[in-house]
């Protein structure tokens, strides 16, 4: 008897909408991450806070979002609820949080509890999103990546657009908040709560997920440290990125004092707003390279190019006008643009069957290497001059240079483009 073959399961048709949800949703819950950065001038003026709050308030972020990042994987959050519920849910309360910001009056204690909550939430926020993009474009899942994690760097950016844009508003007596710091918050929170609205009404789970592996989280298992540093392609990538995470969030949380070198008024924000916007440009440009080039190629192009941009500060700081902006771009562009490329490396080299472990223990370290970073930095710049503190960025990247060289040792030049 001869066999019939089983038809080919027909593919389910991606509706339209569901990408472009996805990353505006992406970016307006991730606004939520710097709102209280952009607008610390303001409240380190009304309150007499000191410089150094600056940092204390961006480690209580990242700690709850290192903490939430454990919590929502050991309990599998986004595996017993739907991922759209646990996005809005997310994001109405981080809304919440966020706006709790207005109630504060200059108690230090309270602000610090609502912004480690809001960090916790935005675990359910930002690696959620991931998992609904990854349920619908299993196919050119890289590309998505990269227009959703440049979507996460300028929500980060956003809160320094509106602080621009509140100023302007606020000196032109066009606004009826007290003052131009409240319309960001406000603005902010209202942004996020859309966002997940828009993701539970518009995107729902993916009618398959459940029965793909890709989309759904193994237990976490304590052995994947173990296999972080005795697996020598995995050790480069996770490496690499702690290097990356060193730099990153010191740069965001700098990049408004950088621009006050050369800006006054709303005029630093917006410089601090484009300057971590360009951030967008790096990580779509770098998935668009990665096609060709290798994930690993651009990774390393874009971490020594941003720490150049660390070595050159010293000189770029008091550089013509056009000089100055350009490397700022830049420094924007490629501090941010190889997090998609460390991600997709890290996902790659990990074993299929611990990634889900992998990819949280990596995230939670390089969360918790940046909360040493900012703390240090922005004690650093209380004492020191810009142009002494900035060039030291450059330790991470450099570090994680030399971790990544054993990943291009391992390309054959026709993958690369590059001669050895």
């Amino acid at each position: 008897m001869s066999s019939i073959a089983a038809p080919a399961p027909v593919p389910i048709p991606v509706p339209s909408r569901i990408l472009p949800v996805i990353v505006l949703a992406q970016f307006a819950g991730t606004s939520l991450w710097f709102a209280v950065n952009a607008v610390m001038p303001d409240l380190q003026q009304q309150w007499g806070w000191p410089a150094s709050s600056l940092g204390t308030l961006t480690s209580a972020i990242q700690l709850g979002f290192v903490v939430g990042t454990l919590v929502f994987a050991l309990a599998m959050i986004a595996d017993r609820f739907a991922p759209p519920r646990v996005f809005l849910v997310c994001s109405l309360l981080g809304a919440c949080m966020n706006a709790l910001t207005l109630l504060a009056n200059g108690d230090m204690g309270f602000l610090l509890v609502t912004r480690f909550c809001v960090g916790f939430l935005l675990a359910g926020i930002y690696p959620v999103g991931m998992k609904i993009a990854a349920s619908w474009y299993r196919e050119r899942l890289g590309a998505v990546m990269g227009v959703l994690i440049g979507a996460l760097v300028l929500g980060t950016a956003l809160p320094h657009g509106l602080r621009a844009l509140a100023g302007a508003a606020s000196a032109g007596g066009a606004t009826g908040l007290h003052a131009p710091w409240e319309w960001v918050v406000v603005g902010v929170s209202l942004l996020a709560a859309a966002g997940g609205v828009a993701t539970a009404w518009l995107v729902p789970a993916h009618p398959d997920a459940a029965a793909h592996s890709t989309t759904r989280a193994s237990r976490i298992t304590p052995r994947a440290l173990g296999l972080v540093w005795h697996d020598r392609k995995l050790r480069a990538s996770v490496f690499g990125y702690f290097g990356h995470m060193w730099e990153l969030y010191s740069f965001i949380v700098l990049a408004p004092l950088v621009c006050a070198t050369r800006f006054v008024g709303s005029e630093v924000s917006a410089a601090a707003f484009f300057a971590i916007a360009a951030g967008f440009v790096g990580c779509v440009g770098g998935g668009l390279l990665a096609r060709r080039l290798g994930s690993a190629v651009v990774a390393y192009v874009q971490l020594a190019t941003s720490a150049a941009c660390c070595v050159a500060a010293p000189w770029m700081l008091g550089a013509p006008t056009g000089v100055f902006i350009a490397w700022l771009l830049v420094w924007g562009a490629t501090v941010a643009g190889d997090s998609p490329q460390f991600s997709t490396l890290t996902a790659q080299n990990a074993p299929p069957a611990v990634v889900g472990s992998v990819l949280t223990f990596t995230n939670c370290i390089g969360f918790a290497i940046s909360i040493v970073s900012i703390e240090l930095f922005v004690w650093a710049s209380g004492i020191w001059a810009l142009a002494d503190v900035l060039p030291w960025l450059a330790i991470g990247p450099v570090l994680g240079l030399l971790m990544l060289r054993p990943l291009l040792q391992d390309l054959p030049e026709t993958s690369t483009g590059l001669s050895r």
